[in-house]
């Protein structure tokens, strides 16, 4: 059995939602169906799901909302006019929102799950009913009666272990399943949504839930690229990539499949396929637990991701002073700031973090610092972009550090540090904001055509 998801731009429109129930339907395999919220219908249009939030910040601030609640209703009209269906669904979303506004609105991060979940959940039960009208035996099922049991922390819903055992029941329908993404519900009865594009990790749940053979993931392109095409012109798709690459790249920007939908599906080792809704016949992208390593697929993907600060510190002797590096996590920890990377040598340490980690707190970190770890030196530097080279092949390969410094270099692009993880299925690279985009054109080229860009 497969379980299939389709994010925001698959399911946008009446259009849209006949394609997908076009690919559901042929395939008998298909059996549960994970869908988003309605995505933007073109560049210019707003997502459903941003439209339910400005619906919840006019309500929490007790400004007039009805002008901003008849817009989304419209957005689901649209889609039931062009269907030709009963218009007895718009007056259930009607009273629905009205419903959590008027329950939750004492609670805002409470009221504000339950607003934005309703994106997924409106347009799951509108499909299954037009599917089944169309004598599909099709039903819509719920988070909570599909057993989508998570922890209550508004906004960061993780999956209760237990719900598992629950999920495996879905087994036993024999219609077709159409599920909503993208939240489930707390031991409390609050509805919980997971990180933005959790959709992504709804299906992933189910997927590993029911014990399905493989789990598809439609989206609007034909698999993921081996970089950015907004910086690199018609990139080549990636065929398979690991869980392990798959997940190293999402960090570093690959925003296709959400990164956090990978540990359930990791463990079960279910595979999953990217795939196009509007080219179903193209093989997408396939990710596994292990794939073949030749001489033409070692470095599975190339991205850069920007707004990094770090941290140099200098210590003489830092190699020798036992508990040294103890103390400067420590520091971090006491302002609840995670790091990405730790490059370091006998005296010296840096220490990688998103920006935002440390906006508007750093002069007070920095000062712990130096207080706590008697430092030589201290030194802070924002604007700083990561490029990270990815593949489970370069471990085996000889030379192919080498290669990409080359490459840089050929492009007057300075490393201000290098970092290898204990995993060997990548490396990364720190450099100027403003050399990103070129340094993934210049190791995208040689990499993969042998071809060094000269500055």
């Amino acid at each position: 059995m497969k379980v299939a998801k389709f994010g925001g731009s698959s399911v946008s429109n009446a259009k849209q939602i006949k394609k997908v129930l076009k690919i559901v339907n042929e395939d008998p395999e298909r059996k549960i169906i994970i869908v988003s919220a309605p995505g933007k219908r073109s560049k210019d249009d707003i997502k459903t799901t941003d439209l339910l939030i400005r619906l919840y910040e006019k309500a929490i601030n007790n400004i007039d909302y009805q002008h901003k609640k008849q817009e989304i209703i419209q957005r689901y009209a649209d889609i039931v006019d062009e269907l030709d269906m009963d218009r007895d669904i718009l007056d259930t979303i009607d009273h629905t929102l009205e419903h959590y506004i008027h329950e939750l609105k004492d609670k805002p991060s409470r009221l504000y799950d339950a607003i934005v979940s309703c994106g997924e959940d409106f347009n799951a039960q509108l499909i299954a009913t037009y599917n089944n009208s169309q004598g599909i035996p099709t039903r819509y099922i719920s988070p909570k009666e599909a057993g989508i049991w998570v922890t209550d922390l508004p906004k960061q819903a993780q999956i209760l272990d237990s719900s598992y055992e629950q999920i495996y029941k879905l087994n036993d329908y024999k219609e077709k399943l159409i599920i909503p993404g993208f939240f489930g519900v707390s031991k409390h009865n609050f509805i919980v949504t997971f990180p933005r594009g959790g959709s992504d990790i709804t299906g992933a749940i189910i997927a590993r839930g029911v014990r399905a053979s493989l789990y598809e993931n439609f989206t609007d392109v034909s698999g993921i690229y081996k970089a950015n095409p907004n910086i690199i012109k018609d990139p080549e798709i990636i065929e398979e990539i690991t869980y392990r690459e798959m997940r190293e790249l999402s960090y570093a920007g690959f925003s296709v499949f959400h990164d956090e939908a990978l540990q359930p599906l990791h463990k079960d080792r279910i595979p999953v396929v990217i795939k196009n809704t509007n080219r179903p016949e193209d093989k997408g992208t396939y990710i596994l637990h292990d794939r073949e390593i030749n001489s033409k697929n070692v470095i599975s993907g190339i991205s850069c991701d920007k707004d990094f600060t770090v941290i140099n510190i200098k210590k003489y002797l830092m190699n020798r002073q036992v508990g040294f590096t103890r103390k400067v996590l420590g520091v971090f920890e006491d302002y609840n700031i995670s790091f990405d990377h730790m490059p370091s040598g006998i005296d010296n340490i840096s220490i990688v973090m998103r920006s935002n980690q440390i906006k508007n707190i750093e002069s007070r970190v920095l000062n712990d610092i130096q207080k706590h770890c008697d430092v030589d030196e201290l030194s802070i530097d924002h604007d700083l972009a990561i490029l990270m080279i990815v593949g489970e092949g370069m471990n085996r390969v000889v030379g192919t550090a080498s290669k990409i410094t080359h490459a840089l270099a050929e492009s007057n692009i300075n490393l201000k540090m290098i970092n290898q993880g204990a995993s060997e299925i990548s490396m990364m690279f720190g450099i100027k904001v403003e050399d990103a985009e070129k340094a993934v054109r210049s190791t995208y080229e040689f990499c993969y055509h042998g071809v060094c860009i000269k500055e």
